[in-house]
């Protein structure tokens, strides 16, 4: 009777400690962040995060009151647009967020000094 009450306990430990971890992954794939703190003094912050698919996902990053569009991948990371200045209103037209995605991703990387 005792050691099927041991077992028991074990199994119910798994189970919980999985259960955390289940949920440690949905929350990070969601990209609902725990703990952001913003204060005083802060020249670097995350404004903005839009996923494209299960491996991409495009950030807007602000530095000292200027912004920075950037594209995450798997293996890569590469600056969409810099040097924005917040809210979006600026000289060029808007483009399509689908066209800006499909221009990055398939014109080729220049190496540098070329």
């Amino acid at each position: 009777m005792e050691f099927e009450t041991y077992i028991r306990f074990i199994l119910v430990l798994v189970f919980v400690l999985g259960l955390v971890f289940v949920l440690g992954w949905v929350l990070k794939r969601s990209g609902i962040s725990g703990g952001t703190i913003t204060g005083k003094g802060r020249r670097l912050g995350v404004i903005e995060t839009a996923f494209l698919g299960p491996k991409h996902r495009l950030v807007l990053v602000r530095r000292d009151q200027v912004e920075h569009l950037v594209l995450i991948g798997p293996t890569s990371s590469t600056v969409v647009e810099s040097g924005l200045t917040g809210g979006g209103t600026g000289d060029r037209p808007q483009q399509s967020f689908q066209a800006l995605v499909t221009e990055q991703t398939s014109s080729p990387a220049q190496e540098p000094g070329a």
